[in-house]
């Protein structure tokens, strides 16, 4: 069961903290990405917005904190409070905790500190604060380093790095340790941000070589995006790139039995989870076909479930027209070319996030099935032609009544994660 869910992710006037903030934005097909040299998603999260909520942790860790260690720790503290948890009680201390991390760009800043460092001309003070700086924000592990900490947590604590799919795969992760019995609780964030110096260089390097591609194209390799200076646009005929974003989503699952003996209210149940790959040998490239994609929702539903019990899909398109090509052969071989099929995206609200996108992608498909409404593809405003789903155009919800859900999210070599979410009382 899912019984919590809290973010920090972009908004419009101040960072999305709660679920209604998330369905303030998405609701609307609003677009939180700030245009400067390149759209991007940026969180805006002040040092006051974080100390009003963490005021007690030692100066001494969190001095050295990253974005990224900030972004999962306000995620952290706002699903617990949605939850109705007190992490400084110990409601939590034996709660698994499971991070996704996609990116590295976190963790360029403490490595490059460590390695430039000279020992001769560094004081032991100085010394001392690379020390926990390094510890802290070293490898990927960083985001569940500190929770773990913040929750004095004594269950299993790890992180998983797939990309995209990161946070996707660690709620399939969850849900089969609770299921197992090996936890009653256990909490999932998925964290990334992206360096502005980076996407800046990359934008540079496809622009200069973009014509030579065209002239060079080798069979088999992933067609260039060609800038981020435009809107993404999920499903729309003019979709030609991708805008990023960052920040954090976390969310509680617990067994039913450990939420009802605390009466806890759910938003919905994690059934299933499936993950495959296109079997490339490109590490770059992506099937078009949609095989994988409808191999990995044949293995969540499995025998128990039926495709036709699912109205509609939450999609992983972040305005790439390969993604969109192989959603919809997926959409025509398990629906057929008639479908009444939904299927909607809302990276283009926040930016493609990288591991946080699993997280909001279940959150959402929840938030929409209890409230009987389909959240707009965010700046899909011309459908692409001949898909064989409804995209949501615009920026108005869609009525729809429905108890079962797929989000699907995915990962550059061919990563396809799908999870089944049912109401709380769905079979």
């Amino acid at each position: 069961m899912v019984t919590g869910m809290g973010f920090c992710l972009p908004g419009s006037s101040r960072p999305v903290f709660s679920a209604d903030d998330l369905w303030d934005v998405a609701s609307r097909g609003a677009s939180c990405l700030m245009h400067d040299d390149v759209y991007y998603g940026a969180v805006g999260l002040s040092a006051a917005m974080f100390d009003a909520r963490l005021p007690d942790v030692p100066p001494t860790f969190s001095r050295h904190y990253t974005n990224a260690h900030r972004f999962g720790l306000i995620s952290l503290v706002e699903a617990c409070a949605d939850a109705e948890l007190n992490f400084r009680a110990g409601d939590l201390t034996g709660a698994a905790v499971l991070a996704g991390r996609g990116g590295v760009d976190a963790n360029v800043g403490p490595y490059l500190a460590v390695l430039e460092a000279d020992p001769l001309t560094t004081s032991p003070q100085e010394a001392m604060d690379l020390f926990v700086q390094g510890q802290q924000g070293l490898t990927p592990s960083d985001v569940s380093l500190v929770q773990g900490a913040l929750l004095r947590s004594t269950g299993p604590c790890f992180t998983v790095s797939c990309g995209c799919a990161s946070s996707a795969v660690q709620v399939g992760t969850a849900q089969r340790m609770i299921a197992e019995g090996v936890v009653d609780l256990a909490v999932v964030t998925g964290v990334d941000l992206f360096a502005m110096d980076v996407i800046l260089n990359v934008q540079r390097l496809l622009h200069s070589v973009q014509g030579a591609y065209e002239a060079v194209r080798v069979v088999g390799m992933p067609e260039l995006l060609p800038s981020f200076d435009r809107l993404m646009r999920p499903y729309d005929r003019r979709a030609d790139c991708v805008n990023h974003g960052e920040g954090a989503a976390t969310l509680i699952l617990e067994s039913r039995k450990h939420a009802d003996e605390r009466g806890a209210p759910a938003y919905g149940q994690v059934l299933a989870h499936a993950l495959t790959r296109d079997g490339l040998v490109n590490p770059l490239a992506s099937d078009d076909s949609g095989a994988a994609l409808v191999q990995a929702i044949r293995q969540c539903l499995g025998d128990r479930w039926s495709i036709s019990q699912i109205p509609y899909i939450h999609g992983g398109s972040d305005g790439d027209v390969v993604v969109t090509a192989f959603e919809a052969a997926a959409v025509r071989q398990l629906y057929g070319a008639d479908s009444s099929l939904v299927m909607t995206s809302q990276e283009a609200c926040f930016g493609h996030n990288g591991a946080p996108a699993g997280c909001i992608g279940v959150a959402l498909s929840l938030l929409m099935m209890d409230r009987g409404q389909v959240c707009p593809t965010a700046n899909c405003e011309e459908p692409a032609e001949g898909l064989p789903f409804d995209p949501v155009a615009g920026t108005s919800s869609k009525p729809l009544d429905f108890d079962h859900v797929l989000t699907c999210n995915y990962q550059i070599g061919g990563v396809k994660s799908v999870i089944l979410l049912g109401s709380p009382d769905a079979v």
